[in-house]
């Protein structure tokens, strides 16, 4: 049973206490404190939730994938705006529409419907009360498949604490260990602290990867996207994958291209060549890492 289910009394809880704070949002690491239902801040979304689009994906992680899919959300703006960013047009440029959370909530009944195996939370950081509204709604009008908390891995500590006994699969990108970088492509010098710090805690509350039957149920599944011209940060990172657990479920993915504003970067204006894939990887293997990379689950 998804534990949202088994904690409907703390998520009412949560949305209530939640929702004051975006009044003088504070919902992510960067903390503008700007009055949401006034006007934005740096992620700038509204106070309403925005969505560009939902529906079963079939290019996620197999264990979230099975036959049916992974019931996507694809909510519009970020909190991180990299300048790498593979899907701007939504991230930055905001393409998407304002619905209600009695919306998202058909949305999610709708996916569930559909054979979807769980509700898969894209980019959600800047919306988590109106999210828990909605899946409080969903819960009582009968949703029963875990929720995948995907994200960009700048999360504030403590909402990641507020979530505790209601996220089933948390699915962090774990960006850049080197602060140069974290400065120049995503404005966030603080990401590798902020991360360490959330990844550990949402392992923390979930623990590793549960799979029953071929598809996830609980637990910690983190991405690392293998950049150009950044093998030995990729290294650093796998370090701190391992210390967490072995067992971790770690997606070690190879399909960067350079998007957006990359080109205006020496670094990253190339994809990574595969002898840097592979040498990672092979880190990753020699740290004793065997969970999520090469096809393995």
């Amino acid at each position: 049973m998804p534990l949202y289910l088994d904690n409907l009394a703390l998520l009412k809880e949560r949305v209530e206490e939640l929702y004051e704070v975006l009044s003088n949002c504070r919902l992510c690491p960067r903390e503008c404190g700007v009055n949401r239902f006034r006007k934005v801040g740096y992620c700038r979304a509204p106070a309403q939730l925005a969505v560009s689009s939902y529906g079963p994906h079939y290019g996620e992680e197999p264990p979230l994938v099975g036959l049916g899919g992974s019931g996507t959300v694809f909510f519009t703006f970020c909190n991180l705006l990299c300048v790498f960013c593979q899907n701007y047009d939504i991230s930055h440029l905001g393409y998407g529409e304002v619905i209600g959370e009695e919306e998202l909530c058909e949305f999610m009944l709708s996916l569930q419907r559909r054979g979807c195996h769980n509700i898969n939370l894209v980019t959600p950081t800047h919306y988590v009360p109106n999210i828990l509204k909605a899946l409080y709604k969903a819960a009582l009008k009968g949703l029963k498949i875990p929720v995948v908390y995907n994200c960009g891995g700048y999360e504030s500590l403590w909402v990641i604490k507020k979530l505790d006994g209601l996220i089933d699969i948390y699915m962090p990108d774990i960006k850049f260990f080197d602060k140069s970088s974290c400065e120049r492509f995503l404005n966030a010098p603080d990401y590798p602290g902020v991360v360490r710090e959330v990844v550990k805690e949402m392992h923390r509350q979930v623990s590793d990867l549960v799979v029953e039957n071929g598809l996830a149920v609980r637990g910690l599944l983190i991405r690392h996207l293998v950049m150009p011209d950044h093998v030995e940060d990729s290294k650093r990172i796998l370090e701190f994958v391992a210390s967490l657990s072995r067992d971790s479920y770690v997606n070690i993915m190879f399909q960067y291209r350079p998007l957006f504003k990359a080109s205006q970067h020496r670094e990253i204006a190339r994809r990574p060549y595969l002898w840097e894939y592979q040498e990672v990887v092979r880190y990753a293997e020699k740290l004793g890492l065997w969970r999520g990379f090469g096809g393995r689950e």
